[in-house]
């Protein structure tokens, strides 16, 4: 069987049951308009499994849906994991449906940070244990929902972020001692505009609100930065390592923001 393309790592809802809009929980907040419990059909989604305010969910309170990015694990749950089983026809498999979503998600983001990390030639020392590791991680997508629900999910992630860290690194490198480390700063509402944080560590941030217009952010690396609401008019995000569209989808942008070529411009920039 072909390896998971980069092309299946996108969300694709027209070959999903509508596993996000069931499976996941949400509370009401600036995000969403009302509470839903876990397992529980959104009240939007409609009987072909799409959404019916899918044009107006920011216009009706539902920013969330914009933000989420399910890196096509739900199309591969629901054609791959089921065989095109969904949850309405076959009740039984609703629950184990939803707690597999959850697992995969989880490895295709992983699968996204690592065939990212095999186009950079300054990684390519460990290009080798990367391809082992997206191998392996691939692999593990096209088990029995019985194996994925029994994965140890966060002894798979720790075992590839470490070899991410060290893909970063040997990125970085490139700048020297100017790269900043900013690994899980609390930066929520920091003043960085215009900020030169070429090649800065910043896995973990917490950039909620931050101002980063104009900020030069290349090659810096984000993995697992929060940029909810951050502000990135103006900003260059040309080779920011690891930087997903859930992230880009969740901050403020514009014409002037500079996106990598591999994510697209949010909409309601």
């Amino acid at each position: 069987m072909s390896p998971t393309s980069d092309a299946e790592l996108r969300s694709d809802c027209g070959s999903c049951f509508g596993l996000c809009c069931v499976a996941l929980p949400f509370t009401a907040s600036a995000d969403f308009p009302v509470d839903k419990d876990a397992g529980t059909p959104c009240r939007n989604l409609l009987a072909d499994f799409r959404c019916g305010i899918h044009s107006r969910l920011r216009d009706n309170g539902f920013a969330g849906c914009t933000v989420f990015e399910c890196f096509g694990a739900g199309q591969k749950v629901s054609q791959v994991t089921f065989g095109g089983r969904d949850w309405r026809q076959h009740p039984g498999t609703a629950r184990r449906m939803f707690e597999v979503f959850g697992v995969m998600r989880q490895l295709h983001e992983l699968l996204a940070y690592l065939g990212e990390a095999l186009t950079l030639p300054r990684a390519e020392p460990v290009h080798e244990q990367l391809r082992q590791a997206r191998a392996e991680v691939d692999r593990l997508t096209r088990t029995s929902a019985e194996e994925l629900v029994a994965l140890d999910v966060a002894a798979q992630r720790a075992e590839v972020n470490v070899l991410l860290l060290r893909t970063s690194e040997l990125v970085r490198a490139g700048f020297g001692g100017r790269g900043k480390n900013r690994r899980g700063a609390d930066l929520m509402g920091a003043r960085l505009r215009n900020a030169d944080l070429r090649g800065a560590n910043l896995r973990g941030a917490y950039l909620i609100a931050a101002d980063l217009r104009g900020a030069d952010l290349r090659s810096a690396d984000v993995i697992g930065a929060d940029f909810r609401d951050a502000d990135l008019r103006g900003a260059d995000l040309t080779d920011c390592l690891f930087l997903t569209q859930a992230q880009l989808n969740a901050a403020r942008g514009d014409a002037a923001t500079t996106v990598p070529p591999a994510l697209a411009r949010p909409a309601h920039w």
